[in-house]
């Protein structure tokens, strides 16, 4: 086995949360030593005189984390998707099909497919567009907001429960829900941050969620709708049961909410920061949206991380040249590192520069290739496309005013927190 000769303080930070949260200035330095440390880096997780170090291996090159990817029989997801192993409890009600091998992944992959179909999602402008509309019109009349709180959030959870046929009156505690499963590490979500804090929080509003969607499940098998839901429960095909489409929910709530929300803040503070190519943008938008979303999600990246876990002995990673620069154990832990990849001067001119007309663009904001690619891309893409041109006809001076609240998280790449000034 190859390994990296590094000083292990200066990749620490990377399970640092505390560290995540207050300096998101300095993450750009630790990616590019990370790409530049010349094949994985080993981070340890238990204490450094430990006679067995236990942790991970980090993966920042674009290469090496495409590579992974396309490899499921390799690196395998079904023993988790984080850094740290989770309890018992925690998979039991966050395990779905990201956390998945074949032949599992494949038939649960292939049942949620009927809600997302070409012809579903081809329909779906015009609901983004109204509800794009809709929360535009309750956005504060005072000439500044929240702008996490009184767009971002709304927008893709609204869509979510629209295509799923959630009632509204659930939004408020979807949200609350929301971010505490995906902000569990974060005190203001989650204040009592001990280890049976943690679990306990997630584990109540995991149980209510699932509660909730199995009583719109059963309902559905007895009376179908024309919506998600029922093209998941009630088909000629095999079906989810209530409990796994509660589960797919908590998923959906997660990656479809969160993705779209962060790279709407993120977009937002980013434009601002570049007020030139927000003018470029704007000037001439049914050209240039598509590229510039695309840009948008490779500078944010909202997924931080996702793990793989070695399935054998003598998995091996190479360079462009064929040459062996990594050989893995069984059992191995390989974290890679989406924002980092995102940044790879070897495939992306000027990676730290933002650019709406960047091509060609081989970000992995939504995971490498693979089996496990985000099933919802398409619609991240439309609803970002329809956001950020509905948002400035109504706002045209709308602004990021002030530092981005960033969550405590080394898993997603989450805004809590932005305030927004614009002429009401």
């Amino acid at each position: 086995m190859s390994a990296i000769d590094t000083d292990e303080q200066q990749f620490a930070p990377l399970i640092d949360l505390r560290w995540w949260q207050e300096r998101p200035a300095e993450r750009s330095e630790l990616y590019r030593r990370l790409r530049e440390a010349g094949g994985p880096v080993f981070v340890r997780t238990n204490r450094p005189d430990s006679p067995r170090p236990r942790g991970f291996w980090a993966i920042g090159a674009h290469r090496d984390v495409v590579d992974i990817s396309r490899r499921p029989g390799d690196f395998s997801s079904g023993q988790g998707t984080q850094i740290f192993d989770q309890t018992a409890e925690m998979r039991e009600y966050r395990g779905s099909i990201i956390d998945m091998d074949d032949p599992e992944h494949m038939r649960l992959r292939k049942i949620v497919s009927r809600g997302f179909t070409p012809r579903i999602l081809s329909e779906l402008r015009g609901l983004v567009e109204e509800t794009t509309a809709e929360i535009l019109e309750e956005m504060p009349r005072t000439g500044e907001c929240d702008f996490v709180s009184s767009f971002a959030t709304l927008l893709p959870l609204r869509i979510i429960d629209t295509m799923l046929g959630v009632p509204r009156e659930h939004e408020q505690f979807i949200l609350r829900a929301t971010n505490i499963v995906l902000g569990a590490s974060d005190p203001e979500y989650v204040p009592d941050q001990t280890v049976a804090g943690i679990g306990a929080a997630v584990t109540e509003v995991s149980e209510q969620l699932i509660e909730l969607l199995k009583g719109i499940a059963e309902d559905r098998i007895a009376h179908p709708r024309d919506d998600v839901i029922s093209k998941l429960v009630n088909s000629d095909e095999e079906n989810l049961t209530p409990q796994e489409l509660a589960k797919f929910f908590i998923l959906l709530i997660g990656a479809g909410n969160e993705t779209t929300r962060n790279a709407l803040t993120h977009g937002l503070l980013i434009l601002s920061a570049h007020p030139e190519q927000r003018d470029r943008l704007l000037a001439n938008y049914d050209d240039m949206a598509s590229t510039a979303v695309e840009e948008i999600l490779r500078y944010a990246s909202p997924v931080i991380h996702f793990r793989r876990t070695v399935t054998r002995d003598g998995v091996t990673l190479t360079d462009a040249h064929g040459e062996v620069t990594h050989t893995f154990n069984a059992g191995d832990k390989v974290v890679v590192w989406y924002p980092a990849a995102n940044r790879d001067p070897a495939v992306f001119d000027q990676p730290e520069r933002f650019d709406i007309a960047r091509k060609p663009n081989n970000h992995i904001a939504f995971g490498g290739p693979g089996p496990h690619y985000c099933l919802g891309a398409h619609l991240a893409r439309l609803e970002l496309n329809v956001a950020f041109q509905m948002l400035y006809a109504r706002y045209p001076d709308i602004t990021a005013a002030g530092e981005p609240v960033m969550l405590r998280s080394n898993f997603v790449n989450g805004i809590k927190h932005l305030k927004a000034t614009y002429t009401p």
